[in-house]
């Protein structure tokens, strides 16, 4: 999470053209930011094809060495956020009450399925051996959302739009509501933007085999709490809240928003001024379970355990630890529990002469109970890396220790500027050493993904103001290994 005030568009000194299209038109070229990546050298918010990003070598925790043979390649995308933006059970008005509320509102929210099946087209013309969902593919646990975010994820015919046909909610030209961007009337203007994002498109689908990783938002109402009796409700309703009655007791700490706050704020009915919106039952939230049940239909990976802890072992030289510490009754933050640190150290000791890759949602160093389970990473020479979502902003740092050390990497999101999927290569070097080569995907052309790219790097609060694109060394970097 991450505060937000008002999402407030910053105006262009011109107005970006294009919007609509079909997403079927997505160029094939490669989106690697070796190559080229996106710049705004004028200053002006137009931003247009740069230079790439040369790696850069990162020698914190090992000297340089020639790499040698590729032991796997994998490429990690999180935080894709895709979401029913027209559901009653969103709650975008939160975004005006400033910390901590966070994301309520974003100006290119109505295309994320677009940006997801763009960023497919991008891994897809990488060719890695597997792909990581890193965790929050969805936003609001909603079964709808799920459905969506599959779809684009197995390929075929996508179909966006929910409620009755046509967007409907507060990015609508006649919403008077300073708050929110309108893309009909607002600059920079994209007449038919709405409509354009509610039609069906042909999504590539996933290549690779994709593994999932739980995140808040896959299996709490908001990232935050587990759906009651009451938020379902409202979820599958036809009303939906535009601003709340300046009595609700609005909490300001995620300790006192809990499952009990909502249910006696919504005792009585919605707290505010409503809008009739269209119902539709499909968006249904889903219960964790359920949320980890329908992850391991779409993904066809999974386990017989309550949680998605997994090994997947990529090649013989490589292995990846999955670790599944989202919680299950409210909170944002990760939750390592004693049993995942038992499980977490048999898989260390069954890697045999593997290099080992952890991964989860969550960071393991703002994890309740993390320090268990960074203990084992830190004493395992094996252990290189760390791979982890949620913080939306692309962040290598080295950990040093007695066993030689371990990279911390964090990758940016879909749902916000620079809107950018990470790629991670693992080689052996000369002298008996790894280096990871990683380096960062934007999203593939397409007219739809161009523009929610264009607005995310607009939006006053996102991405872009909030250096979620990180530093260079943080994108495309060689990374040393002993």
């Amino acid at each position: 999470m991450r505060p937000r005030r008002l999402v407030v568009l910053a105006l262009a000194a011109v107005t970006i053209a294009g919007c609509g299209g079909d997403p079927r038109a997505a160029q094939p070229a490669d989106s690697s930011t070796l190559r080229a990546t996106w710049a705004d050298p004028d200053g002006d918010g137009t931003l247009q094809r740069g230079p790439g990003e040369p790696l850069r070598d990162r020698t914190e925790l090992a000297s340089a060495a020639r790499p040698r043979g590729t032991l796997a390649t994998l490429a990690l995308v999180t935080d894709a956020h895709v979401r029913d933006e027209e559901s009653p059970a969103r709650v975008p008005f939160l975004d005006r009450l400033g910390p901590p509320f966070t994301s309520t509102f974003r100006p290119q929210e109505a295309l994320s399925a677009q940006v997801l099946d763009a960023a497919v087209r991008a891994i897809d013309a990488a060719r890695p051996e597997a792909v990581f969902d890193l965790g929050d593919l969805v936003d609001n646990a909603q079964a709808n959302e799920l459905a969506l975010a599959a779809a684009v994820l197995r390929g075929g015919v996508v179909r966006p739009d929910s409620g009755a046909p046509g967007y409907q909610g507060p990015q609508e030209a006649s919403d008077p509501d300073p708050a929110f961007y309108r893309p009909d009337v607002d600059p920079p203007r994209h007449p038919g933007l709405l409509d354009a994002a509610q039609r069906p498109f042909h999504a590539i689908g996933l290549r690779a085999p994709w593994y999932a990783i739980p995140g808040n938002h896959d299996l709490l109402v908001a990232g935050e709490l587990a759906a009651t009796p009451r938020t379902r409700a409202v979820a599958v309703g036809d009303e939906a809240v535009t601003s709340l009655d300046s009595d609700v007791p609005v909490p300001r700490s995620e300790a006192a928003l809990t499952p009990a706050f909502v249910d006696s704020v919504l005792a009585d009915g919605l707290p505010g001024t409503t809008r009739h919106v269209a119902p539709d039952r499909g968006r249904r939230e889903l219960a964790p379970a359920e949320a980890i049940a329908g992850l391991e239909r779409a993904s066809g990976h999974g386990g017989a355990r309550a949680r998605m802890d997994q090994i997947v072992d990529l090649g013989t030289r490589v292995r990846a630890i999955v670790l599944d510490i989202a919680r299950r009754d409210r909170g944002a933050h990760g939750l390592v529990t004693a049993g995942q640190v038992a499980w977490l150290e048999r898989a260390l000791r069954a890697a045999g002469d593997r290099r080992i890759l952890v991964l989860s949602h969550q960071p393991l160093e703002t994890a309740l109970g993390g320090e268990r389970a960074l203990a084992l990473l830190d004493r395992d020479p094996r252990v290189v890396a760390e791979l982890h979502g949620d913080s939306h902003r692309n962040r290598i740092t080295a950990r040093r220790t007695r066993a030689g050390g371990v990279w911390t990497i964090g990758t940016s999101s879909l749902a916000d500027f620079p809107q950018q999927v990470r790629m991670l290569r693992v080689r052996a070097t000369a002298g008996g050493g790894v280096v990871l080569e990683t380096w960062m995907l934007d999203t593939a052309r397409s007219p739809l993904a161009d523009t929610a790219r264009e607005l995310a790097y607009l939006d006053a609060q996102g991405g872009r103001p909030d250096g979620f694109a990180g530093d260079r060394a943080d994108r495309n970097a060689r990374l040393y290994h002993r």
